[in-house]
């Protein structure tokens, strides 16, 4: 029992210590949504012709051929403990096409948490049936817009994310952000560049420990968070797609992405302590758009050896993944930690779409 309450502490504490950077601020927004996308490493904003483009590139929305379209994802973490889950509607909003609406939710949680703050009553006695669970959960909610300009090689798009963190009872946060993107496409070639919280996107947190669950942390020699607001640093994204003709029924797509941020990660392929910029590469192989085979690869990264001779290996994650399209569904999947070699915490992501 001595872990479990471990364990619950550091959960919630540690949230919340990393969210006080700027540059792990709202990190369950970078993971990704669509197989599609996780397959390619995420190098697909300049691609990404679904209702997904909400999420990597919103003025790709408007690229959307079904006058109404619905997707969904599920990943988990651990065979359960983290669930991670994505569903967005979008239509088209006049006649022309000119312009797509899309409403987007995500959400990432690990629920049944146990809490042992009151495990131990004020005479000391233990009490198993004080034992509660909580829940730390994340959600995103994206309200996006995509419009072709009067030069229709030109997209523009925008969305606007509200942003809701609850760790159980102790602590709410709510934020609010913007992303922008533009598009140019014309015959094989497209360039993407998307701007990640704009304007900052910001989380304003309060916390209601209660004056028992403050002695325990006190005792316990833990630090009682106290309301505060962190920011999201803007990020850049440069997104350069191609296409190849194959054959009559075999199509091939690459992309080459750079996320640029001020995190300051020497560990970067191009990084400093203050600015770091990551490639993504992704291919997708298409027969006759209806089976797609998608590989990827990101993360690279130059790390010191553990053998104390202070010489460096270049390391990096490969994903890959599965598409198929029967009429208006679609069906995809991927892994993106091939050969356990990744840092991140979910391997598989089974994802839908449906056009109307």
């Amino acid at each position: 029992m001595k872990h479990y309450f471990q364990i619950s502490i550091f959960i919630l504490i540690a949230s919340q210590v990393f969210g006080q950077a700027p540059k792990f601020s709202n990190d369950f927004l970078n993971i990704g949504v669509g197989s599609r996308g996780m397959a390619m490493a995420g190098a697909v904003t300049a691609s990404t012709d679904h209702i997904n483009a909400a999420y990597w590139n919103p003025a790709g929305l408007v690229n959307i051929s079904a006058n109404f379209q619905v997707g969904a994802q599920h990943a988990e973490w651990y065979s359960g403990i983290g669930n991670y889950d994505y569903i967005g509607f979008g239509k088209k909003l006049d006649a022309e096409g000119k312009s797509f609406g899309a409403i987007s939710a995500i959400r990432m949680g690990i629920d049944n948490i146990p809490n042992t703050l009151r495990l131990i009553g004020p005479d000391g006695s233990v009490d198993y049936s004080r034992i509660q669970s909580f829940s730390v959960v994340d959600y995103g909610f994206l309200v996006s817009y995509g419009r072709k300009l009067k030069n229709e090689a030109w997209n523009v798009g925008l969305n606007a994310k509200i942003i809701h963190r609850s760790f159980g009872s102790f602590a709410k946060a709510w934020g609010v952000g913007f992303d922008v993107g533009v598009l140019y496409h014309k015959n094989k070639i497209r360039f993407s560049i998307v701007g990640k919280d704009i304007t900052s996107t910001y989380n304003a947190y309060k916390f209601t420990f209660s004056d028992e669950e403050k002695a325990v942390l006190q005792a316990t020699d833990n630090t009682i968070p106290v309301s505060s607001v962190e920011y999201t640093l803007p990020k850049l994204n440069f997104g350069f797609n191609y296409t190849f003709t194959l054959s009559p029924k075999i199509g091939l797509s690459t992309e080459l992405d750079l996320d640029c941020s001020t995190n300051g990660t020497k560990a970067s392929l191009i990084g400093s302590d203050k600015f770091n910029a990551e490639p993504k590469i992704g291919i997708e192989l298409d027969y006759n758009k209806k089976i797609f085979l998608r590989l990827g690869s990101n993360n690279f990264q130059s790390e010191l050896l553990n053998d104390g001779t202070g010489k460096e290996q270049f390391t990096f994650q490969p994903t890959g993944g599965l598409g198929l399209r029967i009429g208006k569904i679609g069906i995809d999947y991927a892994l993106t930690n091939i050969g356990n070699v990744g840092v991140g915490l979910y391997s598989h992501f089974f994802s839908v779409s449906l056009d109307f």
